[in-house]
Parts: structure tokens; C-alpha cells; sequence
């Protein structure tokens, strides 16, 4: 029987339950599959500023290699994820964002070779704090749940204002994973559950931390009790492990950290740090512990492929750059693909074709043949999306606003901003409006004002 505590881990406000869809790749383990011929490797996978090309065409590269050096504070490096010889460097906009960005596009010679230095043991006894961050700094790890933050900066907050706390007590490992019809991280918390406890607690040394908890949604009953056999067995002391109730967007930073610790991010620009909490997703964690203890660049990912237009559904580690195309043609993909998604249904991006790269941040491939795609219609003014929305907005006057070019208002007086893009809005409005489509849309706006 759950506890008191584990019937109440939950956030207070909004939120919905829309259909899981996790069955079909829930029970597959995760196979790593064999490079492609070509990769296309995007200067920016991240928030922030794209990193800069640091090699040129016909350049002869090793798996591991730099290849794109950050530019600024909040930015990130990018790796080659093959040997071979550099083919051209090209901007691009078929990409899983849409924006233009330029691309490293390689030729693997298929000898698989790593740069010197990389993917191997080190002694990380003699390390200090800053020595591991700046290991996941130069391994480019970012969020790998979606937002794709430089992990070496959440590693190491800056305070934006003196009075503002910038002390971690609490490190969060985020294993809800919520967004329906992914299972990556479900099998990698069954998989990999020694060294996610050994990422929480390297986490929990660099911030100095006293607490960790793993949360986890009740709809994986096995990752719960393998993560209490593991605490109990290995580096348990002052971790815990606290199901989840089962309800999107469960999984969303603001929203776990209220579940477990009960404190709520300000608003208006308001961090984790600010409560004292971070929070790393737990593909997000492994990379950590890749990059301090193994010297691995992020140039790989877990990655859930499905939908009802793929012929052989699962999970699988695939290098950062191979194309959507090759891994759909891959696992037989139906020729009629009414609805191409990068992510998850809920917060993922359509996409107009297949020709575009996996990135650091991209969970899912869902591939759907019978896909309803409504059209919608005038805001009924019935009230669901406010009633459901987990930051308490107003997405229906922000609709309405943002449809007749009223940006600055959605801003002033309807907090657009503040919106997470979770598509709880638009997944439960009747009149089937794109709500998050149009926020996406003011907050362009916005941003080009703004210079």
C-alpha cells in the first residue's frame, strides 16, 4: 500500500491524462544500432549560442573529436559521433527545430575510431568540483529531456541578483517520464540503474547537495523497485526514491520539483536553483557520468521509435546526426506517414520530412499512418484549458490575443512567457486550437522586437 507522502507526489494545479500509448516498446530493451554512412552533425543542439565549426571540408576526424567549440557562457560543445573525413559544412533548415543552423556533415569510414584521450577510464579520485565540471563542459552535455540546457552551467549557477539563493541542496533525478508513448528512459532506469544512483551521487559531490531523489512515475513499478534495491545495496545514503502520481506534464521541471520537495519556482524568471533544486533527467545523468568518468563526449542518445506507421517499434542508442529517413527506413516505416513527430506527442515538433538529423535533446521518432489532424475552430470560451493548465495561465485569452497580433498584451498581461509549452491547452480544448502553435508564434514576435 503507498504511503501517505507517495499518494500526495504530485503537483497541485491543472494537468491531464491523456491516453499512455508506452505498450508497444514499454518490454523492448535498448539496442544500439550500427552507424549510418553519413551523419549530419548540427552546430546547435542546445540553448543558447550555436557552437562554431572548428573543422573544415575534407578534414579527416575521429569519433570523439571537437568539432564545434561553444560560443559564450550558456552554449555548448559538439563532437564527431564517427571516424571519417569531414564532407561539407553547410547551413541547414530542414533540421528537427525548423530554424537555420549550420551542419558538420561526415563520411564514416566505418574503422570506428575514437580521438586520443577519449572514452577511457580516468581516476577521478584526484578531480575537485570544478575539474568535473569542466569535463561536462567539454563533453557538451546538455538537457536530455527535451530543453537541451548546458549541463556544465546548471552544474555551476550564476545568481542573476545577490539576494537570490544559488545553493543546491536538493538534486532531482526526473525518471517520470510522462510524455506519452516514450519509453527510453524507462528502459534505461531498468538497464542502467547502478550508474544513474553513481550520476546522482557524483551530482549531488559537485553541488554539495544533502539530498537526492529519484522520481518516478507509479506506471513503472519495476524501475521503482529497482532503484530501492540499488539505493539500499550501493550509494543510497540520503537518496530516495519517491513514485509519482501518473499525470502529464508530471515530468515538467516546475512540476516535479513541487511533487517532491513541495516548493515552487517564482515565477517571472524564476530557476530551480532559486528553491534550491536542480534537476537532470536521467539520460542527462549518464551523460554527466560519462563525461567525468569515462572521458565521453555526448555523441550518443536513447531514443524510442514508434508509432502505428512503424513496423518494428523500439528503443535504441543511436549516434547524434543519423538522419530520421535511415532509422524509419531502418525499422519499416509505411509509406503513407500522415504525421511525423521529433519527440513526443504532447510537446514534440511535426515534422515536413524525414530528411532531418537526431539531435541531443530528441527522445522520440513517432511515426503515425491514423492520425486525426481536426480543424479548428473559435474559442468557445468554456474554460478547460485554464481549469487544466499546471501554471495557472489563461491560454484561451493568449489564443484569441496572440490571433490578432496583440503580442505585447499576451506579454504584459497574460504572462505568455511564463508558458512551458506542455500542451495540456490544446491537447484538452474541444474546439481542437493550436494553442501552443500560436504562443510558439507571440513568443517569436516578441523576441524579434526585442532584437
Amino acid at each position: 500500500m503507498a504511503t501517505e507522502f507517495e499518494r500526495k507526489a504530485t503537483f497541485p494545479t491543472g494537468g491531464v491524462h491523456p491516453p499512455e500509448g508506452k505498450e508497444s516498446t514499454c518490454g523492448l530493451a535498448l539496442q544500439r544500432s550500427d552507424a549510418p554512412q553519413t551523419v549530419e552533425v548540427l552546430m546547435q543542439q542546445h540553448i543558447g549560442a550555436p557552437a562554431a565549426p572548428v573543422v573544415n571540408r575534407r578534414d579527416e576526424v575521429k569519433k570523439g573529436q571537437l568539432i564545434g567549440e561553444a560560443r559564450g557562457f550558456i552554449s555548448a560543445n559538439v563532437h564527431s559521433p564517427v571516424s571519417g573525413k569531414v564532407k561539407r559544412i553547410e547551413n541547414r533548415i530542414h533540421n528537427p527545430t525548423g530554424k537555420a543552423v549550420a551542419a558538420v556533415v561526415i563520411d564514416n569510414d566505418g574503422e570506428d575510431e575514437w580521438a586520443e584521450g577519449c572514452n577511457v577510464e580516468r581516476d577521478i579520485s584526484s578531480m575537485d568540483t570544478e575539474a568535473m565540471v569542466s569535463a561536462v563542459r567539454e563533453a557538451g552535455v546538455v538537457g536530455m529531456g527535451g530543453a537541451a540546457f548546458p549541463s556544465h552551467v546548471k552544474l555551476n549557477p550564476r545568481p542573476q541578483e545577490p539576494s537570490q539563493q544559488s545553493e543546491v541542496t536538493d538534486v532531482i533525478i526526473n525518471g517520470a517520464e510522462c510524455e506519452p508513448m516514450l519509453t527510453c528512459d524507462h528502459r534505461l532506469m531498468l538497464e542502467k540503474t547502478a550508474e544513474i544512483v553513481d550520476a546522482l551521487a557524483l551530482i549531488m559531490h559537485i553541488t554539495g547537495a544533502g539530498n537526492g531523489y529519484i522520481g518516478i512515475e507509479t506506471n513503472k513499478p519495476d524501475a521503482i523497485a529497482a532503484f530501492r534495491e540499488a539505493t539500499a545495496q550501493g550509494r543510497g545514503e540520503n537518496i530516495s526514491v519517491i513514485p509519482l502520481q501518473v499525470r502529464y506534464p508530471q515530468g515538467a521541471e516546475q512540476q516535479l520539483i513541487t511533487a517532491l520537495t513541495g516548493r515552487e519556482v517564482p515565477s517571472g524568471g524564476g530557476l530551480p536553483v532559486h528553491v534550491g533544486c536542480l534537476v537532470h533527467n536521467v539520460a542527462t545523468a549518464l551523460a554527466i557520468r560519462d563525461a567525468i568518468r569515462f572521458c565521453k563526449p555526448l555523441i550518443e542518445r536513447p531514443l524510442t521509435v514508434a508509432g502505428d506507421a512503424v513496423g518494428e517499434p523500439g528503443n535504441f542508442i543511436e549516434l547524434i546526426g543519423t538522419s530520421f529517413e535511415h532509422i524509419l527506413r531502418r525499422q519499416g516505416v509505411a509509406e503513407e506517414v500522415r504525421l511525423l513527430i521529433s519527440g513526443g506527442p504532447m510537446m514534440g515538433v511535426a515534422q515536413a520530412q524525414a530528411d532531418v538529423p537526431l539531435i541531443k535533446g530528441n527522445s522520440g521518432i513517432i511515426a503515425l499512418c491514423a492520425a486525426k489532424i481536426s480543424e479548428q475552430r473559435a474559442c468557445i470560451r468554456c474554460g478547460r484549458c485554464v481549469e487544466n493548465c499546471p501554471l495557472g495561465l489563461m491560454p484561451n485569452m493568449i489564443s484569441v490575443l496572440c490571433e490578432n497580433g496583440l503580442w505585447e498584451e499576451s506579454r504584459d498581461r497574460y504572462q505568455v512567457m511564463e508558458c512551458k509549452e506542455c500542451g495540456c491547452c490544446s491537447y484538452i480544448c474541444p474546439a481542437k486550437r493550436r494553442i501552443v502553435h500560436m504562443i510558439k508564434w507571440c513568443k517569436a514576435e516578441l523576441a524579434q522586437m526585442e532584437g
